[in-house]
C-alpha cells in the first residue's frame, strides 16, 4: 500500500520487518482486536463495572493484537514463502523478494511473541493459559489451505480467540456467553475472509491452494447470508446469556442493537459484493472493521448506561 506510514515514517532498515508484520495494512489488527473488545465490554457489563483493570485489558488487547497479528503474518510468510513467490499479489513480500531471510524472520517472530507474552502475563492465570493455547491455532492456520477447503474456519478459530481471552481476563472465568461470542466471531470470519479469498481464486486454482471462495464459487452470496445469520444469532445469544438476568432492561436492549447493526452492515456488503472484481472484494473486506466496531459501540454504550 503506497504512501502508508511505514513508507513515510519508518527507518529504511525497519520497513521490511514492518511489512512482514503487515504494519502497513492495519485491517488485520482491527479484525483480531475487535473480538477482544467484544469480550471485554460484554464481560464488564456482565459484572456491572468498568475500572482500571477492564481499561487495561482493552488497552493490553490493542497492543497484543498488533503484536500477535504481526507474529501471525510473519509465521504465515515463513511457511508460505514458496507459494507467495508464485502469486502475483504476494511475490513482492519481504521473504520471497529477498528483503528478509528466513532466519531474520524467525528472530523477528520470536521478538514479537516475547513482547506479547509480557502483556499476557498481566492478564491473570486463566487468560495466560488461553493465550498460550492460542499458539497452536496460529501455528496450524497457514497449513490449513493445503489440506481443507475450509481454511477460513481455522482463521476464525485463531482470530476470535481474543473473545474468550478478554472475557477470562476481566472475569477470571469462562462462561457460555463467551463461547457464544466466540462462535459469532468465527461465523463473521467465514463471512469476511471468503470475500477476501475471492481476490486470489485464480492464482489459488493454478497452484492448488484451497479456500471457501473456490469451494462456493457462484453460490458465495447464499453462503454469506448463512454466515451473517449465524454471526447475528450467536452474538445476540451471547448478550442474552450475559445480561439476560439483569434488571437493567435498557442496557440489554441497547446491547442487542449491536447484532442488528452488525448484521445490517454485513447484509449491505453482501448486496454490493462482486466476487469477480478484486477491488470490490478488498474494499468490502476492509469495511468489516466498521461492522465489528458497530457491535462494540453498542456494547460500550450499554456498559455505561
Amino acid at each position: 500500500m503506497a504512501g502508508n506510514w511505514v513508507d513515510r515514517l519508518a527507518p529504511a532498515w525497519a520497513r521490511p520487518y514492518l511489512r512482514l508484520s503487515r504494519a502497513d495494512r492495519p485491517i488485520g489488527t482491527w479484525l483480531l482486536l475487535i473480538p477482544c473488545w467484544w469480550g471485554a465490554l460484554l464481560a464488564a457489563r456482565h459484572l456491572g463495572r468498568f475500572s482500571w483493570h477492564e481499561g487495561w485489558v482493552m488497552l493490553g488487547c490493542a497492543a497484543g493484537a498488533w503484536l500477535m497479528r504481526g507474529a501471525g503474518c510473519t509465521w504465515n510468510d515463513i511457511t508460505d514463502r514458496d507459494i507467495d513467490a508464485r502469486v502475483a499479489r504476494t511475490r513482492s513480500r519481504p521473504i520471497p523478494s529477498g528483503q528478509v531471510s528466513v532466519r531474520q524472520a524467525l528472530v523477528w517472530l520470536a521478538l514479537q511473541l516475547a513482547l506479547s507474552l509480557v502483556i499476557l502475563l498481566t492478564f491473570g492465570r486463566l487468560a495466560i493459559l488461553l493465550g498460550i493455547a492460542s499458539l497452536a491455532l496460529v501455528a496450524i492456520y497457514p497449513f490449513a489451505k493445503r489440506f481443507t477447503w475450509w481454511p477460513q474456519v481455522f482463521l476464525g478459530l485463531a482470530f476470535n480467540w481474543g473473545a474468550l481471552l478478554a472475557w477470562a481476563a476481566v472475569t477470571g472465568t469462562l462462561a457460555p456467553a463467551a463461547v457464544a461470542l466466540y462462535g459469532a466471531g468465527i461465523a463473521w470470519t467465514l463471512f469476511y475472509d471468503t470475500i477476501y479469498a475471492h481476490q486470489d481464486k485464480e492464482d489459488d486454482a493454478l497452484i492448488g491452494v484451497k479456500s471457501t471462495a473456490r469451494l462456493f464459487g457462484d453460490r458465495t452470496h447464499a453462503w454469506l447470508r448463512w454466515f451473517l445469520f449465524a454471526a447475528v444469532v450467536l452474538m445476540a445469544l451471547a448478550i442474552l446469556l450475559a445480561l439476560g438476568d439483569s434488571r437493567d432492561v435498557l442496557a440489554l436492549v441497547v446491547a442487542l442493537g449491536g447484532p442488528w447493526a452488525f448484521g445490517w452492515h454485513m447484509a449491505w456488503q453482501n448486496r454490493l459484493l462482486d466476487i469477480d472484481d478484486p477491488a470490490s472484494c478488498l474494499r468490502l473486506f476492509r469495511s468489516n472493521r466498521d461492522a465489528g466496531l458497530l457491535a462494540a459501540l453498542f456494547l460500550a454504550v450499554a456498559l455505561f448506561l
